[in-house]
């Protein structure tokens, strides 16, 4: 028996999950075709538990394959949109602690569950942990698809964040240090003259700096400038510049 899916453009056909049982290709690093999304499969081969396959060749998906759920921790940052597969009857106790890790370290590549315990309670704490979607053998084919796609969307969305986010750090990296310091005094508050007097400098050069830290910046606004200084505190790795 085939499942028909008419959830989008183009239909796909999936085969039940439980019958699925030809291993997915390996992926060691980088995707082939960086432009496709990923979907991952962790494999366990202690577990000896089937090898959950989420799409098919129609969907445009690229399907990889992970030794582990844990192995995704050692792999480079994706830079196209994925997801990891898990099954969580797979995973020992110490399960929702890697849940916990793997949506903190890795944020770009979301996961989605599959068990086979009926506990309401794994659901409710795997979700708690992370998990885009917890799906209960047997998983129908177009609850899975519609989970993945779900991640997939989450992934892209956390990738143009960073993407955002490190085109706003070399903006700031391009800034020298008295601009720099311009726009620390600016945004928080003191006016030119006030700047001026804390950096033993004149209005007219504070002005000056002050329309170089814009333009740079790529500010419309003052708003808009300590909208920017904000982000830039309160990222994990704005340290860097």
């Amino acid at each position: 028996m085939m499942y028909q899916l008419s959830n989008s453009s183009a239909a796909v056909r999936l085969p039940p999950i439980d019958m699925l049982r030809v291993p997915v290709r390996r992926v060691d690093a980088r995707p082939s075709a960086p432009l496709l999304p990923v979907v991952l499969v962790a494999e366990g081969d202690k577990s000896g538990r089937h090898v959950l396959e989420g799409a098919s060749h129609d969907t445009g998906w690229q399907l990889g394959a992970l030794s582990s759920a844990g192995a995704l921790l050692s792999r480079l940052p994706d830079l196209v949109p994925t997801c990891l597969v898990l099954d969580l009857t797979s995973l020992e106790q110490d399960g929702i602690q890697l849940l916990l890790r793997l949506a903190a370290e890795r944020p770009e590549t979301p996961v989605v569950c599959v068990t086979g315990a009926t506990d309401i309670s794994m659901t409710v704490r795997a979700m708690k942990a992370g998990a885009v979607d917890v799906l209960a053998k047997p998983v129908r084919a177009e609850a899975l698809v519609g989970a993945i796609r779900e991640a997939l969307n989450r992934s892209a969305a956390v990738l143009q964040q960073k993407k955002a986010m490190s085109a706003l750090q070399d903006r700031y990296a391009s800034l020298s240090r008295r601009e720099q310091e311009v726009m620390a005094l600016v945004v928080a508050g003191l006016l030119n003259k006030q700047v001026g007097g804390e950096l033993g400098i004149s209005v007219i050069t504070v002005k000056a700096h002050r329309g170089k830290v814009m333009r740079k910046m790529q500010a419309r606004s003052l708003a808009d400038l300590v909208k920017m200084s904000a982000q830039l505190e309160h990222s994990p790795i704005s340290e860097r510049h």
